[in-house]
């Protein structure tokens, strides 16, 4: 499944949408934990796309046919620009650059690769059963993230 992406601010939000009837559709709904943190990298990823190059994108998601208490979601992103992204590292005051940082703290893998003249930035997001009734992202050194702090503003 893919989505084709403007070089629009305005496109994110419409990402969004398109990501969020995608998982409907697959059976994960919109409560899911899996769905809350995969929409949030879909505004991430897109965001960067649309402001960073100012280019046109394709967004792609890749969803299991089924949905299994354990399943793996990937999201992809292309571009037309070869840039490579960068996390960088911004102060409290400033209103952009967490994107990537947020990126690593959320998916359980993350990266890269050069594509034609573009590059590919890919995500992926695992599913693991839970004790309870639900799923919920399984998380594979917790420890990696003590001491950071996200702040939604």
């Amino acid at each position: 499944m893919q989505l084709e992406i403007r070089p629009d601010p305005a496109e994110v939000g419409r990402a969004r949408s398109w990501a969020r009837s995608r998982l409907a559709g697959s059976g994960i709904g919109s409560d899911d934990p899996l769905a809350e943190t995969l929409i949030l990298l879909v505004s991430e990823l897109v965001t960067n796309a649309v402001v960073h190059t100012g280019r046109p994108a394709v967004l792609r998601l890749s969803l299991p046919r089924v949905v299994a208490e354990s399943a793996t979601v990937r999201l992809e992103v292309a571009d037309h620009s070869d840039r490579a992204p960068v996390p960088r590292c911004v102060d409290g005051d400033q209103t952009g650059g967490r994107g990537l940082a947020l990126v690593d703290g959320l998916a359980d893998r993350w990266g890269w690769s050069p594509e034609g003249n573009g590059k590919r930035i890919w995500c992926e997001l695992d599913r693991c059963e839970d004790s309870g009734e639900r799923a919920t992202i399984c998380v594979g050194d917790a420890s990696a993230y003590e001491g950071l702090a996200f702040e939604v503003v």
